[in-house]
Formats: structure tokens, C-alpha cells, sequence
């Protein structure tokens, strides 16, 4: 991936100027993103983060002495400015499953309504991952910045996160790790097996594994989601609920209410949901899987904004449904339409 993979040359400290050093920088903004990205579980913070991370850069560049690379050297500035947010941050971001028992899937499910900064964000997958590179670490990527992962992070300890993505996701050597941190090879390692403990009790496929999961994703995704999408604008239940696993989710952040088991997904869709009946679809590629945006049929004509989906599937079935609902803030994110005619 682009982390690993081929990158311009290096500085070692020569003295560049004005837009030739805002060039090199700029290289970098999207593998910082994903990194910020997975530290803070905000796609908008991270967005921030690197930019404070590019403007410190800048400012200091005249006393990088190159003794590491560029690329080190920016990820050790990305390190510390997400460190200071995470220190000043309210709370630690999380997904509704997180936050206590399914609800019946009743209308006064909807009453508790959570900040923005509660929750871990979606994003479009091109923000944050490389073109092509390596398969195998194209799919380490994808699989590090799927919802449920980057929750799971969020519940280890800011170094402990950093570790483990620079160790395992980004393929960082021990050594390297230890002088972005300013700490030991010991201290390093000490923290990785730290993190992985936490990890596999707070593993997203319910596997007790801390390793990244792994499934075929490519080709069968994308012929799931189609078949989802078909079966979800022709409001088919029945089709819907063959491709949903026994104990798939659904939760729709701003609010703290989800949903668990195919009869209650059905329920919820034929009851309180029942408005997106005759909704239409824009597929789109959001945290390394196969998403779309829903539109709602709107009574003065055409389709109005609804939310953006991410559909998340161990490789034959869908395992959870997540509305993201706030379309003024992730519509124009994404770059969509503010309506279909």
C-alpha cells in the first residue's frame, strides 16, 4: 500500500522552498489522513490533525536535520498532534453496539440523541487508502479502516493505538516505532502485545482474535451489496433478510439506539423505518467496503438526501447495517447530489 510502497525522494535536510516544499508535504496527505484517521475514529478531526500536522512541518522544516526521512519525521509530528487531541478530547468515540443492550424496535427507540463527537465517523475510502499496491497490504488496509476495527481501537490507550497500527497495519519495524516514540524496542513490543490482549476482547467479528480480520473482499462484496441494494429499493424483505446473518446488526448514529437479529431488522424496517420504502441508491466506497448513499422519496418530486449506509459482511453475508444520517455534514463529504431528480 501507499505507506510501504514507492515514494518520491527523499529529503535529507537540503533546504527546499516555497512550492517545491509544499509539494513534497502535500505527498503525504493521504496516508496521514488514514493514520489520523484510525488514532482519532473523526473524519474531520482527522482532517484537522494533518493539516496542523503539514503547517508544523512548514514551520519548522529549516530544522529537520535528516536524520530520519521525511516520511518519519512527518508521521512523528501526525503522532504528537493527535496525541495532544486525544488527551483534550471529551470522550473516547464509539458505535451505539458499544454503549449498552439492543433496543425493541419501537419509535421511542429514537429519544437519546448523541453529539457528533460520540461516535466513530465514516469515510470515503480514497481519503484515507492507497491506489494500487501489494495485495496483501491493500487488503491490511481496507480491513484497518472498517467501522468496527477502527472502534475497537479506540479503546486502547493512545500509545498503545499508535503501536499497533505503525507495527501492523502500516508494517513499521520495532526499531523505527521506538524513535518516532521516543521509547524502547522493549517498550514498543510491551505495548503491542498490550493492545493485542485489548483487541481480542473487543474483536469486531466476535472471534477473540486480535489479529486484523480477514475475508475474500473484492468481487464479494460488491455482488453482495448489489444484490442488498436491488433487494432494498424493491423494499423486498424477504430477499433482504436472505442476506442478512442471523445476528447482523443495524444502528443509525446520531442516536444510541441499534437493533440485533434479522426479525428485528425486518420489524423495524416494516414498522418505524417503513418511510424508506421507494428510496433509490448511489453506491460508493466508504471505510474499505462497498457502500451507498440513500436517497428518500421526497413528496415535491425526485429523491431528498437520507443518510450514507456502510455495509459490513464476513464474505457471504451482511453482519451489519450503519445509517449515517447527518447528510449535511457527510453528503457533500462524499461529493454527492443534494437530490435526484
Amino acid at each position: 500500500m501507499a505507506q510501504t510502497a514507492s515514494h518520491p525522494k527523499q529529503s535529507t535536510g537540503e533546504d527546499l522552498a516555497g512550492a517545491e516544499l509544499s509539494a513534497q508535504l502535500e505527498v503525504y496527505r493521504r496516508e496521514l489522513t488514514g493514520y489520523c484517521y484510525r488514532l482519532l475514529g473523526g473524519t474531520f478531526d482527522a482532517d484537522d490533525a494533518v493539516q496542523e500536522t503539514l503547517l508544523r512541518a512548514w514551520r519548522s522544516y529549516d530544522r529537520f536535520e535528516g536524520r530520519s526521512s521525511l516520511r518519519t519525521w512527518l508521521y512523528r509530528i501526525a503522532t504528537n498532534v493527535c496525541f495532544d487531541q486525544l488527551g483534550s478530547s471529551r470522550a473516547k468515540r464509539e458505535r451505539p453496539m458499544g454503549l449498552g443492550a439492543a433496543a425493541d424496535p419501537v419509535e421511542e427507540s429514537l429519544t437519546m440523541v448523541l453529539p457528533e463527537y460520540a461516535w466513530v465517523e465514516p469515510v470515503p475510502t480514497e481519503h484515507v487508502l492507497p491506489g494500487a499496491s501489494d495485495p496483501a497490504d491493500t487488503a491490511v488496509a481496507r480491513e484497518s479502516v472498517r467501522l468496527a476495527f477502527v472502534a475497537a481501537l479506540q479503546h486502547l490507550p493512545a500509545k498503545q493505538r499508535a503501536v499497533l497500527i505503525l507495527r501492523e497495519v502500516l508494517r513499521w519495524p520495532a526499531a523505527e516505532v521506538a524513535t518516532l516514540l521516543d521509547t524502547s524496542v522493549a517498550s514498543v513490543n510491551s505495548a503491542l502485545q498490550r493492545a493485542r490482549a485489548t483487541l481480542a476482547e473487543k474483536s469486531p467479528d466476535r472471534s477473540g482474535t486480535s489479529e486484523l480480520p480477514e475475508h475474500t473482499a473484492s468481487a464479494d462484496e460488491t455482488e453482495l451489496l448489489e444484490r442488498y441494494v436491488a433487494a432494498f429499493e424493491r423494499y423486498d424483505m424477504t430477499a433482504l433478510a436472505n442476506l442478512l446473518r442471523e445476528d447482523a446488526v443495524m444502528n443509525m448514529p446520531p442516536y444510541a439506539m441499534w437493533l440485533e437479529g434479522i426479525e428485528n431488522i425486518q420489524a423495524w424496517m416494516t414498522g418505524p423505518g417503513h418511510g424508506c420504502e421507494g428510496s433509490r441508491c448511489v453506491p460508493i466506497h466508504v471505510n474499505g467496503t462497498p457502500g451507498f448513499a440513500q436517497y428518500r422519496q421526497d413528496p415535491k418530486g425526485g429523491h431528498f438526501p437520507w443518510g450514507i449506509v456502510v455495509l459490513e459482511n464476513d464474505g457471504t453475508h451482511i453482519t451489519g447495517i450503519t445509517t449515517f444520517i447527518d447528510t449535511e455534514k457527510w453528503f457533500p463529504r462524499f461529493g454527492l447530489p443534494d437530490h435526484l431528480d
